[in-house]
């Protein structure tokens, strides 16, 4: 079969690389009934009331994460079942579909799922599409072949677009750095050269940074002065092998003006939080992740952090792609309008919509943005369900 688009051809260039996704088509997950090609940009911030679906969104490219690595029956099992990721549970939902677009409408995946008699998802269909027109006169597409149970995309392919696609679903990740509780994974000793990437929950956070400062001293120093900003107490980390264990590290730091210096077990929760969103933001470029999910960022944060956490983001949104759910006004105040998607729940289902400048013009003389959502101008706020018909 002539394998048209290997990766120099199919969009792989650095540009390409820093935006990703043009949008999304998702039908039948979770709380979202169908939503199609919701357009994405360089920076995302979700905005909605509890159970809108914010989080339902984030879970859908945990989701598609999952189906690349061959873990698709691991996370239906794990969600409960395919009753739990189906729109309203398999009697009301006998299909799921996600449709994703990259590269200018250039290259795109699309797999549809059903449920089975043991409660999984199965692959229905699987597709990948090519189609520069600048080049060709014709699409291409090719028909991807489940393996057992899994995707077909699961399956390694270094060339062609299969494998271009494989690439992109490679280099997305959802952070959550939440537990910050006495068995954290943020405080947890971890192995020295688990350092090839930021793990979502933080639990290398001390090897990566060791790699950090022993390799890219200027990212290392960039995010200790910012961390500094927001913790003027701190001064350095510790960072060297365990003596009892020379493969082993854990997060150490030192006080401003003392030789003492302390684990992370002695850092507050919002202190430790916003160390691994800096190192996550900040990292070398060719470690971020091509998009950067987060959940609610902003928990446990001072308002001065997170005013600087939202400079951060803005700054890394120029080398990766960034989506944030959040329920802070303050968050939304550092964000022009069109980077905010309101996530709504009618009927059961969530909805999300894009704000426009030109609508909200008028208020945005006397009003912030996050005064106008407390205020609830452009919707994301609790409103009542009506009750869906059996």
């Amino acid at each position: 079969m002539n394998r048209i688009g290997k990766p120099p051809s199919t969009g792989a260039s650095s540009q390409h690389c820093r935006q990703p996704l043009d949008w999304i088509s998702v039908a039948g997950f979770m709380s979202i009934e169908s939503v199609k090609e919701l357009r994405l940009r360089r920076t995302n911030v979700v905005i909605g009331a509890n159970g809108s679906g914010k989080s339902n969104l984030l879970n859908v490219f945990s989701f598609l994460e999952a189906v690349r690595a061959g873990n698709l029956g691991e996370y239906v099992t794990r969600a409960g079942g395919s009753d739990r990721v189906l729109h309203f549970g398999a009697k009301n939902t006998d299909e799921l579909v996600i449709d994703v677009s990259f590269a200018d409408e250039i290259n795109r995946y699309e797999i549809a799922l059903v449920p089975d008699e043991s409660d999984r998802l199965v692959p229905l269909r699987e597709s990948v599409h090519y189609w520069d027109k600048r080049t060709h006169r014709r699409p291409y597409n090719e028909l991807l072949s489940p393996v057992g149970r899994e995707a077909g995309i699961s399956k390694d392919d270094p060339v062609g677009v299969q494998g271009w696609i494989q690439h992109r679903l490679d280099r997305w990740r959802l952070y959550h750095f939440h537990d910050t509780g006495p068995h954290s994974p943020l405080k947890k000793t971890c192995a020295l050269h688990d350092n090839r990437f930021l793990r979502p929950d933080g639990s290398n956070l001390a090897a990566f940074l060791y790699l950090l400062q022993e390799k890219h001293k200027e990212s290392y120093s960039l995010i200790r002065r910012t961390i500094r900003l927001a913790a003027p107490f701190f001064d350095d980390f510790v960072l060297e092998p365990m003596a009892a264990n020379q493969d082993a590290i854990r997060l150490e730091w030192r006080h401003v003006g003392t030789d003492s210096y302390f684990d992370a077990s002695s850092l507050s929760d919002g202190t430790l939080r916003f160390m691994a969103m800096a190192t996550l933001l900040l990292q070398p470029a060719h470690f971020l992740p091509s998009v950067i999910l987060m959940d609610e960022p902003e928990l446990g944060l001072h308002p001065y952090a997170v005013t600087l956490f939202c400079s951060l983001v803005r700054a890394a949104s120029a080398r990766a792609q960034v989506i944030v759910a959040t329920q802070s006004a303050l968050v939304l105040d550092h964000f022009e309008p069109e980077d905010v998607l309101v996530a709504d729940r009618r009927d059961g289902a969530s909805t999300f919509e894009r704000l426009n400048t030109a609508n909200l013009e008028g208020w945005l003389h006397d009003y912030s943005l996050g005064q106008l959502w407390e205020k609830n101008e452009f919707g994301g706020r609790p409103t009542p369900e009506m009750r869906r018909a059996r």
